[in-house]
């Protein structure tokens, strides 16, 4: 089954920006992303009806910051991408006749419902900024080792 990596577009896409603006043509940001235009054009348009993003057509316009990544968490990327399912198992059959089956549902579906609870509060409790944070503490990791000398 494929996932749907749609928010790990837009939180790339975000931390980018962040690091490339004030403005940033989907052209450029596909180029990056290894993406169609279309694709992140998409995505982003999430991301303005969210408040998240601006857009200005035309001759130098593009996508800018609405707003500092400190002030936007990673669960308000995810419902303005219009909450996907976060996992892709459930039951097979939402209303079976079957007890046994019923039995299963009952379980999977208290399992999920608390997974889900979980991930929800976790990603309403992390800033972009914290993301962007944690890609500087990698850089400075991967550059201290690019630089220490060989025995």
């Amino acid at each position: 089954m494929r996932r749907d990596s749609r928010l790990s577009v837009a939180l790339h896409v975000l931390l980018h920006m962040e690091d490339m603006g004030p403005v940033v043509t989907s052209e450029a940001m596909g180029r990056l992303m290894k993406a169609n235009p279309v694709v992140v054009r998409r995505t982003m348009a999430g991301l303005r009806e969210a408040g998240i993003l601006t857009s200005v057509k035309g001759h130098g316009g593009g996508w800018s910051l609405a707003r500092p990544l400190d002030a936007v968490t990673l669960g308000d990327v995810y419902e303005a991408l219009g909450t996907p399912a976060l996992f892709s198992i459930g039951p097979r059959d939402e209303s079976p006749g079957c007890l046994v089956e019923q039995a299963v549902n009952t379980a999977l579906e208290a399992a999920l419902d608390e997974a889900a609870a979980l991930l929800l509060r976790k990603l309403r409790n992390t800033s972009v900024a914290e993301l962007g944070r944690g890609v500087r503490r990698r850089h400075a990791r991967a550059a201290k080792q690019r630089v220490r000398p060989r025995a």
